[in-house]
């Protein structure tokens, strides 16, 4: 495997050749600072860039190979890790004025367990303002360009994340999804997102947005490497209330499993409308690589969807009990743009939130009927891809992350997986969602899907 093959290689390939003795963590480890230091004065991914303590944990990671102290895949293997995730005596400002200086004086429950495995964290990644909102474009930090066009954005908010996995600047990152924002920056940078059931990865450590509606999520080049990822992060943090206790499973110990019989659910209402037809269109082209596989494509509908996504952003209300105190106190701290989102998400009042809710527990019980009726859901990731920096299109808010938000609202699993490029040259993502704490079901048809196409080995080139 050459150098140049190297920065986009995958977690396992890159793994193997760590255990060989063909490489060191040392090695790779400087490889991804280096073209961090040489492509990032173009994307404005990173925020903080860990040179010296990455060296250290990576000469760590190798001392420990080399007496046969394997901690597992992710041993020696770059991280980065999103701006919004506390890490021990490390800058973490949520890509805010307000966190500016904030220091933590520990790690996130999901940083520790990156840790435990063995990986080497390269830095913290930029993203939209305290992860409210899905361009990555931030009024502190700079507008993060996305690899693919410089001068569009890269999704958001985990826009950083998404951007140095897919420039070959980390094997993976750490990202937050609210609403979207795993996986349409994943979408819009040709990658791979993965948002997990709903407390199957603790939130502990983690700075809050909406909290009954935030994930944990993983980027990387594959499903197994988000698989990978989710095995290593899940499961640990005691003191979040919503975490669910369950074994830890090896998601990608099941990806092979065959798709013979297997039906895939296709909700056309409300994930298919509006946005680009030209995106819509090559998800739809795609969808035909499950029937190739031996599955059957079925219409379905979701009753009440449009319901579903109103009462979403009514539950996005929930960050007036996060951050009202603070934009009281401190109004300056906060940009105009964050200001006037959070004026229009808590305008509602209590009795509407409080129907929402009721309103959420019959429509997560309609979606698992639904998943009753087939194995999976696949749609796009978003009807849109990424749009200028400069300016962008009416309708695109909405449209970047009504589909994703619906999985947000449920807790549903569901990962955006590379599906096409528009004329343009921009990525398409299609999203699967499928039943609660089938996180290994939704890992295996995006991987039997990925391994079948070759949209995941198309990479932006920098160089």
């Amino acid at each position: 495997m050459t150098m140049k093959r190297l920065e986009f290689a995958t977690i396992e390939e890159v793994g193997a050749l760590l255990r060989s003795a063909e490489l060191s963590s040392v090695a790779v480890t400087t490889l991804m600072l280096e073209r961090i230091k040489r492509l990032d004065s173009r994307l404005n991914s990173f925020i903080t860039v860990l040179t010296d303590q990455a060296l250290e944990q990576a000469q760590c990671a190798d001392s420990e190979l080399a007496t046969g102290y394997d901690r597992g895949p992710l041993h020696g293997i770059p991280i980065a890790i999103k701006d919004l995730i506390a890490t021990e005596g490390v800058l973490t400002t949520g890509g805010s004025k307000y966190f500016e200086a904030w220091i933590p004086d520990y790690d996130a429950a999901a940083v520790s367990s990156l840790s435990a495995a063995g990986a080497v964290i390269l830095g913290k990644t930029g993203l939209h303002e305290l992860a409210f909102g899905s361009t990555s474009i931030n009024p502190y930090y700079g507008a993060i360009s996305n690899p693919w066009m410089l001068d569009h954005h890269p999704g958001g908010s985990s826009g950083g994340s998404a951007v140095a996995v897919a420039v070959g600047m980390a094997y993976a990152a750490l990202g937050t999804d609210t609403g979207c924002s795993v996986r349409q920056p994943a979408q819009c940078c040709g990658i791979v997102g993965y948002k997990p059931t709903f407390g199957l990865v603790s939130k502990e450590g983690v700075l809050p947005l909406v909290p009954s509606m935030d994930h944990v999520g993983s980027l990387a080049r594959s499903v197994r490497g988000v698989a990978l990822v989710l095995h290593a992060i899940q499961g640990t943090g005691a003191d979040d209330p919503d975490l669910i206790s369950r074994d830890a499973s090896s998601y990608s110990a099941q990806v092979q499993w065959p798709l013979d019989g297997a039906t895939v659910g296709v909700p056309r209402q409300f994930f298919f409308s509006g946005g680009d037809p030209e995106v819509v269109g090559l998800v739809d082209c795609a969808l035909m690589t499950f029937e190739k596989l031996g599955a059957k494509l079925v219409d379905i509908d979701i009753p009440d969807i449009e319901s579903a996504y109103k009462a979403a952003d009514v539950t996005f209300s929930e960050i007036e009990q996060v951050y009202g105190e603070a934009l009281v106190d401190n109004p300056g701290a906060f940009s105009e743009p964050f200001r006037r989102r959070f004026a229009g998400v808590t305008r509602c009042s209590v009795e509407d939130y409080a129907v929402a809710q009721e309103f959420r527990e019959k429509f997560r019980m309609t979606v698992g009927d639904v998943l009753s009726r087939c194995d999976i859901l696949a749609m796009p990731t978003s009807t849109v891809s990424a749009a200028p920096i400069a300016g962008q299109p009416g309708g695109h808010d909405v449209e970047r992350r009504k589909n994703c938000c619906i999985f947000n609202f449920t807790g549903h699993p569901a990962i955006s997986i590379p599906c096409g490029i528009t004329a343009a040259g921009l990525p398409v993502g299609m999203m699967l969602a499928g039943p609660m704490s089938e996180d290994a079901t939704v890992l295996r048809f995006a991987h039997l899907f990925e391994e079948n196409t070759s949209w995941h080995l198309q990479h932006p080139d920098l160089d």
